[in-house]
């Protein structure tokens, strides 16, 4: 097997494409052949040892993959050889082959290729959690996404309109805006990259001028940084603020807002509820997949590339280039 190893904290330009002896499944196991890896953020910060786990070296990033089931280990049951799967795996994904346990195993079907079934589960996951488990989303609700051209704000705009939310999504460029729109986000709202105090006071009126009322019913912040406050001052009363990403730094927030507000702050730690929750867990995907069949959500991939090249895929993803999402293949 070869792997795409991290061998010590760094960037992209790190990595390296290095043959490993092949793995053997273990008890409760599967052996499964990589087809495709999702690219993440968290792997653009895992490798930099920045992320809250930081698995020993050398190891692959890659938290998500699909492929096919080619070796089943001892006391696993309910799989087959030649079986589609789907995992969530941390890390070691940007491989050839990974073993990963049967409980954290998700058959797809036929129709769904392994390339979208390789960037369902992290963006699909991390935004059903946040807005079904942590926000309660109810229909007629408006919610205000940042970094919503992103995977996991473009599976927001999705979910967040198959849940029936007023959607309102919140990017950079006019790029991304329109983007946005496409997937069925109702109001777009552009955002200065360099965010002065003064930026600050019109994007916090320019979300509450869209959102038609008094303000956000939900925020679901994956950005933070300077773009955190002007945001959470644009809550409604009893609103819920979901704090899922930092790439614009961990924002500091006056506690006053909150009580002012009567609104919640809510944390949204997807990695952890998987662990914490494998029911809700299962509960989740077995929806997720329901939706997916129904046509209501798909991923937005913008960008392949072979497994050899992730860096290049890294590097759009860390300098925020990505559209929906980018997906590594082996042939």
């Amino acid at each position: 097997m070869k792997s795409m190893l991290s061998t010590a904290p760094g960037g992209p330009e790190t990595l390296t494409w290095t043959e490993q002896p092949d793995l053997v499944a273990g008890k409760g196991e599967l052996l499964v052949a990589i087809k495709a890896a999702g690219v993440n953020f968290p792997d653009t910060l895992i490798i930099r040892d920045l992320y809250q786990m930081k698995p020993p070296r050398p190891f692959a990033p890659g938290g998500e993959i699909s492929g096919e089931v080619v070796a089943i280990g001892e006391g696993v049951t309910g799989f087959d050889l030649g079986d589609r799967v789907l995992a969530l795996t941390g890390h070691g994904g940007f491989a050839t082959q990974i073993c990963v346990a049967a409980a954290q195993a998700v058959k797809f079907p036929d129709a769904m290729p392994y390339e979208e079934a390789a960037a369902f589960v992290f963006t699909y996951g991390t935004s059903y959690h946040a807005l079904k488990d942590r926000a309660d989303l109810k229909p007629g609700e408006t919610l205000l996404i940042l970094g919503a051209a992103g995977g996991v704000g473009a599976a927001a705009i999705e979910l967040g309109k198959s849940m029936g939310a007023q959607v309102i999504a919140a990017v950079s460029s006019k790029e991304k805006a329109a983007f946005c729109k496409a997937i069925g986000a109702d109001e777009t709202l552009i955002y200065p990259r360099e965010m002065t105090k003064d930026a600050q006071k019109q994007f916090s009126k320019d979300i509450k001028s869209l959102s038609g009322k008094d303000g956000v019913d939900v925020t679901y912040d994956a950005v933070g940084g300077d773009y955190a406050e002007p945001a959470l001052r644009a809550m409604a009363w009893k609103g819920r603020y979901l704090v899922v990403g930092f790439p614009a730094g961990i924002p500091e927030i006056p506690l006053n807002l909150p009580l002012l507000k009567g609104c919640d702050i809510r944390g949204v730690f997807w990695g952890a509820s998987v662990f914490r929750d494998p029911k809700g867990h299962a509960q989740n995907m077995a929806e997720l997949q329901a939706l997916y069949a129904a046509g209501k959500i798909k991923p937005q991939i913008c960008a392949t590339f072979p497994m050899t090249e992730a860096a290049t895929a890294l590097e759009m993803m860390q300098d925020r280039r990505v559209l929906g999402e980018v997906v590594l293949t082996n042939a």
